[in-house]
């Protein structure tokens, strides 16, 4: 015994994750919570980086473990002047960054990404302390982000202008530059990919950025900002600032220096900073919100339609803005589909995402909690059953139960309202036009679902369902080659694919005549 303990504490050592490392018997002499302790010790130092240097602030505000609600660390706030020094950063970024030939800024976001592939359990410990997700699942989303650098690298490479056919004597060409200094805005959902995606379009695309990440889930984006640094990046070309979100939108947005504005968040923010962004004639890229309907047609494998469905609204605890939410099943087969999808929704392993087995974590704050809990109430009172789930889970920690409404009546807030936590609705249709016209019938156009095997059905679908993004036979929305972006209230402007650093980009068009006019 003393012989094995010797061996789990060097590889504790070597490692930081023991919980891969033991074998069966070494696994019943060491406690969870020490695990959990172990783990959780690589949390980042929290700080602004500003100008290529990392700073502290007069005021702070705690960062919270959602699953323990034990504070992690303290978050520096950014002052009016620290916002202003990050702008004046990005100026003067701008002026070597934006001159620096595409291949050597690949080179640079190439080698940041390759380092925080080799960062990746620190991150995703990190990224599980603060937001709850289970590890398997940080580790993930770590590699997803790192992908968006590594594909938006290549594209910096590909920016192509053309030549236009023109009279003899002239010469007609299309040319693209960076927009300038991005102002961006990143949510708490998903601390490291969503940061990727604004990073890696801005520097792809020859612009320096001042980024605002989530006060309550920041580490993703400092390792991020870590792994740039000892890339190389130049100083100001990159800047993170961390505070009260409108007092950091009204001071950067109105910033003559400013030339895009880009958002991941909900609508009614979007809304108000697309307002603040036309007073000064600022372009922007907005991300929103969504309330993905997925369609089940009457010809699918039932079964893997249910369980896959159950297993992915499931996932980040529902907090997605592509979760698939609104389930309308062909009534044929709407019971054996609801039975299988209550089945694995109810078996979902509700805990610390630090725990092994876990499939699900916590919401990311106390809020979420109440707010689940009331849109619940408000389908029962409306008609709806619950079949399972619906309230919070446990005494500790921001949990909420899997849960699953059927019946659920249209005037329901929550067929108007994602609600962005693991709450699934399963409503009956009686035909593939039913389904579309209750899918289209919200706001919200960001991502939609189908399962079904017919070609007509996929087409029709394809033609009708208002959505950026529509995925038949699989729950993924995107990946970092596609473009994703929203209809309707979800937003517009794409980011990843061939579109991605579109926004990113102005475009010039050239006309030289040999002739002097």
């Amino acid at each position: 015994c003393e012989r094995a303990l010797d061996l789990v504490s060097d590889a504790w050592q070597v490692t930081g994750a023991v919980v891969e490392l033991m074998s069966v018997q070494v696994r019943h002499w060491v406690k969870p919570t020490d695990i959990r302790e172990a783990r959780m010790a690589t949390y980042p130092e929290l700080g602004l980086f500003i100008g290529g240097k990392w700073r502290k602030a007069k005021q702070d505000m705690p960062v919270v473990n959602p699953a323990t609600e034990e504070e992690l660390g303290r978050l520096p706030c950014a002052s009016l002047s620290d916002l202003q020094d990050a702008i004046d950063a990005a100026e003067a970024g701008l002026q070597i960054w934006s001159r620096t030939a595409p291949r050597k800024r690949a080179d640079t976001i190439l080698r940041a990404a390759s380092l925080m592939r080799d960062r990746q359990e620190e991150i995703a410990q990190a990224i599980t302390a603060e937001h709850g997700k289970p590890l398997a699942q940080a580790r993930l989303e770590v590699i997803r982000g790192v992908e968006f650098f590594e594909w938006d690298a290549g594209e910096a490479m590909r920016m192509y202008g053309r030549v236009i056919p023109a009279a003899r004597g002239s010469k007609l060409s299309v040319h693209h530059h960076p927009v300038g200094v991005v102002a961006a805005f990143s949510p708490w959902n998903f601390p490291m990919s969503q940061p990727a995606r604004k990073i890696a379009g801005a520097l792809a695309s020859g612009c320096s950025i001042v980024l605002k990440a989530a006060e309550e889930t920041p580490a993703g984006a400092i390792h991020i900002v870590r792994a740039f640094e000892d890339a190389g990046l130049p100083s100001g070309v990159l800047n993170l600032v961390f505070g009260t979100p409108s007092e950091i939108s009204d001071h950067l947005i109105p910033q003559s220096a400013v030339r895009l504005v880009a958002f991941t968040g909900s609508t009614a923010v979007g809304r108000h900073l697309t307002t603040l962004a036309s007073q000064h004639m600022t372009p922007v890229l907005m991300e929103l919100g969504g309330h993905a309907p997925v369609i089940v047609c009457e010809d699918t494998d039932v079964e893997k339609a249910a369980i896959s469905g159950a297993i992915r609204k499931m996932r980040n605890a529902g907090q997605v803005c592509t979760s698939p939410t609104r389930f309308f099943v062909h009534e044929s087969i709407f019971d054996t589909f609801t039975d299988k999808f209550v089945e694995r929704a109810a078996a979902t392993v509700v805990g610390n995402g630090m725990d092994d087995g876990v499939e699900m974590g916590p919401l990311a704050n106390d809020r979420r909690v109440p707010a689940l809990t009331e849109q619940v109430e408000d389908a029962r009172t409306a008609g709806a059953v619950v079949r399972t789930g619906g309230a919070r889970h446990g005494e500790t920690g921001y949990f909420f139960q899997p849960t699953v409404l059927t019946n659920v009546p249209d005037h329901a807030h929550i067929m108007r309202e994602e609600p962005f936590g693991p709450i699934a609705v399963i409503n009956p249709v009686s035909s593939l036009d039913d389904a579309i016209q209750k899918a289209n019938s919200v706001d919200y156009g960001l991502a939609g679902y189908a399962f079904t095997n017919r070609a007509d059905y996929i087409d029709h679908m394809i033609d009708n369902v208002e959505v950026g993004n529509l995925s038949i036979n699989t729950l993924e929305a995107s990946m970092p080659e596609t473009p994703f972006g929203g209809v309707k209230s979800s937003g517009y402007g794409r980011e990843g694919g061939t579109e991605g650093l579109d926004n990113y980009m102005t475009v010039k068009n050239v006309w030289h005549s040999a002739d002097i006019a």
